[in-house]
Parts: structure tokens; C-alpha cells; sequence
């Protein structure tokens, strides 16, 4: 059984990849759990899997937690950052599934690649604010990096067998999140339920956010450019709402794959955690006799502003692409709370990107201080805007 770190075990990767391994049991043995501060979802699944390591976010949790558990796990319990790297390398898994919400997951995940352990990503921040430290962490440990999310799981499989330098372009597909059909001058009065009734995923609420505004599909662009070693321009978006088609890749010679199944993010997990093995399961198959006309559309730019935002970022590279996120989680932190509207959220990222010129990116430091710079000054606006 191969030992399995996850990293953000509470959230809707985390609680999926447990749904994967109790149906494909004797894969997996699961050393380390880590979350926030769900304490209740928490401590269920460290009573079921018995990990050697529970982490969380801070002394407060870490007590909550402690309580609910019988003494043999309490024991286990640790918090903080020293916790999360504990969870993600003190163990000794083979793999990490990292899946922590936002940047938060930097630290671990750069810490695991260090130790030469392989990285099931689904956290897109760790390469969007640390591509170049996390990459060049991998070349020289021999780490993996595997993605989970599904537009890169895509890719990841179109390209097995094929020769990277023989890749044209790598087309990201989106479904457009809710508001697709809306017009820019109506997106001021939607709200946070709106915005989170995605058509086709089940994902936690920040991304689910960044969906609606077409960030994540600009971070995706700027992760990838990381995960396969492509040139910016070489990575393209389209609108595709049916969301069947999950990426494809077009080679030179003009053939293009694509690969396709049903929105479940069941299937990219476990693609990631038995590479290179292909697992049989009883899951839903796409019945490609029903699935009706499939449909590829350009993005627009002026409904989806944060995704312009997220390619000039990408394109400036240095510290930008660590200050967007930054800001942008910021922003969507104020949406969710009723304290900005939906434009608010590029028309944050943009203040902050215009106020600081990205600098050098080669180092974790270098990308923790861009992201402390840009969520401050992401608040200053916010504070501003009153």
C-alpha cells in the first residue's frame, strides 16, 4: 500500500479522493490528514483512516479537534505551518495529494516536492505563484508533479506517448460558470448564491467563484505553462458549456486530442494517485450516442475581465502572477461576505496589479513577500472602497 498524504482532506478534493479510495480499497494507506478548521469533518476522518498525522490551522482548531478524538489520535494532533509541512513530509508518504485552498498550499507542496516526494496538485496556486521555485525544486529532487484538476488531468493524458516539442497548443476547455449569457451591465447584481450554483461541477466556493469570473481558467493557463513546460502563447482557452471535452491538445501535424467523460472529479483524482496504472471502476460512463451537440465559443473578455487580468499577469511572470492571486482571493473573500459585488472582484486584482511591478520570482521567499504585499494592499482598497 502506498503511503498517501492529503492535504486538505475536508474540502471537495479531499473528501472525493476518500470516496476513491474506499471504493478501491488496499491501494492506499492514509498517513496524514490535513484541513482548516472543519474539526467535525476532521475528526470523522481521522477516526475512520487512523493517520499518524492531524493537522490544522492554528492552537484554537488544534484543541477543538483534540477533543473530539480518542486519546491515541489526539496525540497526533498538531497546527500551524509546522503542522502542515509535519503532515505533508514528517510522515514519510511516497505521494501528496495537495489540495488546499489557495496559497496557503505553497508551502507544504514546495516542501514535499523538496523531499522528493510526488504531488498530486490540485492546489493551482502552488505553481501560479511559485512556478519557477516549485519546477526547478522537482527537476533536481525527481519529484513528480500530477495534476488533479480536470482541464490539466486532460492534457496530462493527451500528451502520454506524444513528444512535448511536437505540441502546437494546449486548449483549455470552460463551461463559462453561470453567467456566460449575462450581460456585462447586469453582473453588479449578482449575488453570492448565484454565483455559486455552477452548472455542470461541484467544487468548493472559491473556486467555484473563480469559475464564475473565468479567473480559475486564468490561473489554469498560467499552471499549465508550469505542469508542461509550454510557452504562454501556446495555451489557449475556449467556452465549451457542455464540459464532455475536459482539454485538448493540437500537435503540429495538426492532430487534435481530446479527452472527454462525464464532470466528475473523481475520475481525475484517480488518475493522479495510480499513474501510470489504469484503475478499472463501476462509475457513470459517457454515453457518447446521448450526449447531444458539443460546442466550442471564444471567451469574452469584457464579460470575464479577471481572465485578461490573469494572461497579462502570466505574460508580465516575475511576482505578478503571485500578486493576482493574492489580491483575487482577497476580493472573492469580500464577495462571499457581502462586502464587494461581482465586478469588484477583477476591478480589485487590477488596482493591485497596477501598483506594483512584478519582481524576480526565483525564490519561495521572494513569492511569500509578493503575496503578503498584494493581499495588504488588496485590503486597502477594499477599505478604500468603503
Amino acid at each position: 500500500m502506498r503511503r498517501l498524504a492529503i492535504l486538505g482532506s475536508t474540502g471537495s478534493i479531499g473528501q472525493s479522493a476518500l470516496e476513491v479510495l474506499a471504493e478501491h480499497p488496499g491501494r492506499f494507506q492514509v498517513v496524514s490528514l490535513a484541513a482548516a478548521r472543519s474539526v467535525e469533518t476532521l475528526a470523522a476522518q481521522a477516526r475512520v483512516h487512523q493517520p499518524e498525522v492531524i493537522a490544522v490551522l492554528d492552537a484554537a482548531a488544534a484543541a477543538r479537534l483534540a477533543a473530539l478524538l480518542p486519546d491515541q489520535l489526539a496525540r497526533r494532533v498538531v497546527h500551524g505551518p509546522q503542522g502542515y509541512l509535519e503532515a505533508a513530509v514528517g510522515c514519510g508518504p511516497e505521494l501528496v495529494l495537495s489540495a488546499m485552498v489557495g496559497a496557503a498550499g505553497l508551502m507544504p507542496t514546495y516542501a514535499a516536492v523538496q523531499a522528493g516526494v510526488d504531488v498530486a496538485l490540485a492546489n493551482k496556486e502552488t505553481l501560479v505563484a511559485g512556478g519557477q521555485p516549485v519546477t526547478a525544486a522537482a527537476r533536481k529532487s525527481g519529484a513528480a508533479i500530477l495534476p488533479v484538476d480536470s482541464e490539466h488531468s486532460a492534457i496530462f493524458q493527451a500528451l502520454m506517448g506524444n513528444d512535448p516539442g511536437s505540441v502546437a497548443a494546449l486548449w483549455l476547455t470552460a463551461s463559462g460558470g453561470p453567467f456566460r449569457e449575462h450581460r456585462p451591465q447586469d453582473l453588479a447584481a449578482v449575488t453570492p448564491a448565484q454565483a455559486l450554483n455552477h452548472p455542470n461541477w461541484a467544487m468548493g466556493p472559491k473556486i467555484t467563484i473563480d469559475s464564475a469570473t473565468l479567473m480559475n481558467k486564468g490561473l489554469e493557463v498560467i499552471e499549465a505553462r508550469w505542469l508542461f513546460d509550454q510557452p504562454l502563447e501556446r495555451i489557449k482557452v475556449v467556452i465549451h458549456p457542455q464540459s464532455v471535452v475536459h482539454s485538448l491538445v493540437e500537435f503540429v501535424d495538426g492532430s487534435v486530442i481530446a479527452q472527454m467523460g462525464v464532470p466528475d472529479m473523481k475520475l481525475p483524482i484517480l488518475v493522479a494517485l495510480c499513474h501510470p496504472q489504469r484503475v478499472a471502476t463501476a462509475w457513470p460512463r459517457l454515453d457518447i450516442t446521448r450526449m447531444g451537440p458539443l460546442t466550442f465559443d471564444p471567451p469574452d473578455l469584457e464579460r470575464f475581465p479577471a481572465l485578461g487580468l490573469a494572461l497579462a499577469a502570466g505574460r508580465a511572470g516575475g511576482t505578478a502572477p503571485a500578486a493576482l492571486n493574492a489580491a483575487n482571493e482577497v476580493a472573492v473573500e469580500a464577495f462571499l461576505a457581502g462586502r464587494l459585488d461581482f465586478p469588484g472582484i477583477p476591478a480589485c486584482v487590477e488596482a493591485v496589479l497596477a501598483a506594483q511591478a512584478p519582481a524576480p520570482a526565483g525564490s519561495v521567499a521572494a513569492v511569500l513577500e509578493a503575496d503578503r504585499r498584494a493581499r495588504s494592499a488588496a485590503r486597502a482598497w477594499l477599505a478604500q472602497r468603503g
